[in-house]
């Protein structure tokens, strides 16, 4: 069951709860929502299960929204596109008049429409510092269609103004071109630690790519391959959380696969699959085992085997013509993104009070549980999910790139085995906390007597899952969570108010 808390309270107890992991907190708040659908919505994922709060906040999000939270899971700073406020919801130091010009000044304060307009990635080797990568945009001859022309850089410095950050670098401009609107993604170089950012030059086949050390932002790599892409309408684009593969689905330009190499960072065997059901927009997002590729096409979801996509696609929702009833908008399926819980969230493309949610990415077909409208977000949020990359991909031990690859998987394999349980002890629900990891882990819980209660495969990358023990008898349980070779086992109590 999702919680909700007292907005009054929420920082305070994100700040001070510690359930004994502290490593995967980057991505764990979620910040949509706009003042006049009812406030902000922080969909927090550092507790052991998802928490809903909404607190009227100074900033709008409008399909644009990155956030960077530190290892704790306490929010640093956020940005719509337009400014960028710190962890007091104030205007960071020098955060006012992003991407400047007469789209920003019309639309700062709603927030950018914009999907993926903007991507947060850390310095690297430098934990304290952030390259924040956002576009700025004209408007057409027709006066309301936007063209991105340039992909700006501004530099954030946490250790700056009492640790509320201020931007030390603003609207640097690394790339002038007819851009995607949107559609920003990035993914780790396959040492470890560095980064490549990927983006498109419109109604063309060409990519930039650029590289990210810790000697700074090298000069773009480019590429011509596969179909021209045109971008009809908002779309997205992902890498799988392996990061073996870019995607991106755009409704006049279908879907394109591509193999990445993380190493070189060269695009390979284009495969370009037809969708062509009248959307108008939609969204994209793999499963955490990076086996599926999910595409939401406004009145549709498809699901596709990455192997072999060309002859899997299969169509898991069809819109149910659900909507909000307060105003009555109809939430059909836009953008998607993977969570640290495993699932993954669909936003509607209105602005309604609900979220889709597939609850198990990793499963064919039906069985990846896809609910629509299954999440009530309390206030309403428009278009919006979060732009995040896979920040907890590590080094690829199969690569080239061994040199510093081996100095960070050997520090990564000293790192401790944390696991945490919560409440203890439990009635309904038992909540798990663990650090991400890249491979498939299993839950079991045993009773006093050692026989095996239930199993459970937890994803790839993920940092919590529930439990549902409301049906087990009141006593003292063992839960194992197991890596491999490598386990670790906490004991709960089961309590029945009726006992």
């Amino acid at each position: 069951m999702t919680k909700f808390l007292n907005p009054f309270l929420f920082l305070v107890i994100v700040f001070y709860l510690n359930f004994g992991v502290k490593a995967q907190g980057i991505s764990n708040n979620w910040i949509l929502g706009y003042y006049g659908g009812g406030g902000n919505i922080i969909m927090n994922f550092t507790h052991d299960s998802l928490i809903l709060d909404t607190s009227i906040w100074k900033m709008n999000f409008l399909d644009l929204s990155s956030s960077i939270s530190n290892s704790h899971g306490i929010i640093q700073f956020y940005t719509n596109g337009g400014w960028i406020a710190n962890a007091n919801t104030d205007t960071m130091l020098n955060g006012s008049n992003l991407a400047p010009g007469p789209y920003s000044s019309q639309w700062s304060h709603d927030g950018f429409r914009i999907p993926q307009g903007a991507i947060i990635i850390p310095f690297p080797g430098d934990s304290s510092k952030f390259y924040l990568f956002h576009e700025t945009v004209t408007f057409d001859s027709s006066g309301f269609v936007v063209v991105p022309l340039q992909l700006l850089q501004t530099n954030i410095d946490m250790t700056l103004d009492n640790g509320l950050g201020a931007v030390t670098v603003k609207n640097n401009i690394i790339l002038s071109d007819s851009l995607f609107l949107g559609g920003l993604t990035a993914c780790k170089h396959a040492n470890g630690r560095d980064w490549w950012l990927v983006t498109n030059r419109t109604h063309s086949n060409l990519f930039y790519k650029f590289l990210i050390t810790s000697q700074g932002i090298q000069l773009p790599d480019t590429q011509s391959i596969g179909s021209y892409l045109n971008e009809g309408g908002p779309g997205q684009s992902c890498f799988s959380p392996d990061g073996k593969k870019y995607a991106r689905y755009m409704p006049d330009d279908d879907l394109n696969i591509y193999d990445f190499d993380r190493c070189s960072g060269i695009l390979s065997n284009p495969i370009h699959i037809p969708i062509n059901d009248g959307a108008y927009s939609g969204g994209i997002a793999f499963s955490a085992n990076s086996k599926f590729i999910y595409v939401s096409s406004f009145n549709y979801v498809y699901q596709f085997d990455a192997a072999n996509p060309t002859t899997s696609k299969d169509t898991i929702a069809i819109f149910d013509g659900f909507s909000d009833p307060n105003p009555p908008f109809l939430t059909y399926f836009y953008q998607a993104q993977l969570a640290p819980n495993g699932k993954i969230y669909i936003s509607a493309a209105n602005g309604v009070h609900y979220m889709h949610i597939i609850n198990h990415p990793d499963s064919t077909g039906s069985a990846c549980d896809l609910v629509q409208h299954g999440l009530f977000v309390i206030a309403n949020n428009a278009f919006t999910v979060p732009n995040y990359p896979n920040y907890f991909l590590g080094a690829d031990s199969g690569s080239v790139c061994d040199t510093l690859q081996l100095s960070i998987k050997q520090s990564a394999s000293l790192a401790p085995f944390k696991f945490s349980c919560f409440p203890n002890p439990a009635e309904d629900d038992l909540n798990l906390s663990f650090e991400p990891r890249s491979k498939v882990r299993v839950i079991e819980i045993f009773d006093i007597y050692g026989q095996l209660i239930l199993k459970q495969n937890i994803s790839p990358w993920s940092q919590m899952c529930r439990i549902d023990v409301s049906k087990l008898k009141s006593g003292v349980y063992l839960c194992k969570l197991s890596e491999g070779s490598n386990s670790k086992s906490i004991k709960f109590i089961k309590t029945n108010i009726s006992d």
